[in-house]
């Protein structure tokens, strides 16, 4: 349920871009998992990792209307889903005055998680 919650606000807010005339190309970005799920988040979110702003700033051929698309080879979705959640959570909680609740891991993804943060650098 969570995670359909989220993909509609996602959805609203490509909407919202949409109706004001924005690039939705220049907001969100599609991040694909290595079983092809894939997840589109807000660009300013995916920065969060240093890699993938670095995949992103590379010079590409993507036309300017096409979403930037980054695949993950050696990342499964439930692992890639709960990067995505960390995302929405670092950026809601940098620079807080209001007290941070903890990020929860499962322990059954915790080492798959460790890796991938440490290839996303983040």
């Amino acid at each position: 349920k969570q995670w359909y919650q989220r993909r509609v606000a996602i959805t609203a807010g490509m909407a919202e871009a949409e109706d004001q005339g924005n690039s939705i190309s220049a907001d969100f970005v599609k991040l694909v998992s290595n079983d092809e799920h894939e997840f589109i988040l807000k660009r300013s979110h995916a920065l969060t990792s240093g890699t993938i702003k670095a995949m992103l700033s590379y010079p590409t051929s993507f036309k300017n209307k096409e979403m930037s698309k980054v695949q993950f080879r050696e990342i499964p979705s439930h692992v890639l889903c709960k990067v995505c959640m960390y995302f929405a959570y670092k950026n809601r909680y940098t620079n807080s005055t209001s007290e941070i609740p903890e990020f929860p891991i499962e322990p059954e993804i915790a080492l798959e998680l460790l890796m991938a943060a440490n290839f996303l650098d983040c």
